[in-house]
């Protein structure tokens, strides 16, 4: 279990921690629908992730079952899902690097638009963003590839996954606790975070890109047997 957690750890932040995903939901919180728009957004994001991990999980097990061969060939899928990431990564780490847009970033418009958005169309961009960013969905399969070669059993594995799902929205939970728990203190603090984000954007994404596309790397090359 210690080494399932160790490996999903970096998907998870990876998936978390997505500054311009944060400052829409922070914007969401400051317009006029306010909460129930923000959590709208969040609830897209969560059921694409609830919808892939049904799907996929789905798939997985059952060609695993069905073949019910050896391990060897559920961690070679694993080490390739692992060597996708961690190319994504590091492509996405040099793009920003050379000033590039970020291929899963939404287009600057769309940051406008969350002044007068409602809960549906937060909903639905919540839900779009993830659908159209390799990243995630590269890490979602990645989780949900760990966590059936760990061979946890049903429930154990859906719980799992349920927590991965959880904590790859934890960003966005905390900061709408903060507006719920204290809405007129917190709102100082999330414009201050908002602009810290917009600043350092740029920087934080080339760090975790080559961070953990380089952990990604080896842990694939090592999952394939090449070190």
């Amino acid at each position: 279990m210690s080494n399932l957690w160790g490996s999903m750890v970096p998907l998870i932040i990876g998936s978390a921690v997505v500054p311009i995903q944060i400052i829409i939901t922070i914007l969401l919180l400051r317009s006029a629908s306010g909460k129930r728009t923000a959590l709208a957004w969040i609830a897209g994001m969560t059921t694409v992730r609830l919808l892939q991990g049904v799907l996929f999980g789905l798939i997985l097990s059952s060609g695993t079952s069905s073949a019910d061969e050896s391990s060897g060939e559920s961690s070679t899928i694993v080490a390739s899902f692992l060597l996708v990431v961690a190319v994504l990564l590091i492509v996405t780490g040099i793009r920003q690097l050379l000033s590039e847009v970020d291929p899963d970033a939404p287009p600057p418009k769309w940051l406008t638009m969350t002044e007068t958005m409602g809960p549906g169309k937060a909903f639905a961009l919540g839900a779009g963003l993830l659908l159209i960013g390799a990243k995630f969905w590269i890490f979602t399969l990645s989780a949900i590839a760990l966590i059936g070669e760990a061979d946890l059993g049903r429930s154990s594995s859906i719980l799992t996954f349920l927590a991965f799902v959880a904590l790859a929205q934890v960003a966005h939970l905390v900061v709408l606790g903060m507006a719920l728990i204290a809405p007129e203190k917190s709102d100082a603090a999330l414009a201050s975070a908002s602009a810290w984000l917009t600043r350092h954007n740029r920087v934080i994404m080339i760090v975790l890109s080559f961070v953990f596309g380089a952990w990604f790397l080896v842990k694939a090359l090592d999952g394939l047997g090449v070190i």
